[in-house]
């Protein structure tokens, strides 16, 4: 058994594994221009999933817009980095607002 079957109980698949002997008839040329076209299948399908993805993102995007005197929310976490997309509005309303408490001091 081959080191790589005894440690992962599984045959190899790299590209001298995906053969038997006498099973392929492509050399050369042959195998690298069938690789390539390959490739070329695989780049157009990853474009066209990643412009369907960006499609629904940008539907999804809208531009956050604070003037002067604007009240924002912000959830802080003490592992996540600050970032403008993380304000959010807020309409305050003034019968919600808690005093703090006063907290007496000691002169020591």
């Amino acid at each position: 058994m081959a080191p790589y079957g005894a440690l992962y109980s599984r045959r190899c698949r790299s590209p001298i594994g995906w053969f038997k002997a006498g099973e392929t008839n492509l050399l050369g040329s042959d195998l690298v221009q069938e690789a390539m076209e390959k490739v070329q299948l695989i780049r157009q399908r990853l474009l066209v999933a990643k412009s369907i993805q960006k499609f629904y993102a940008d539907k999804r995007k809208r531009d956050l817009v604070f003037t002067i005197g604007d009240k924002v929310f912000l959830q802080v976490s003490p592992m996540k980095v600050f970032h403008v997309s993380m304000l959010r509005k807020c309409i305050s309303n003034s019968s919600q607002v808690i005093e703090a408490p006063a907290i007496p001091l000691d002169e020591k």
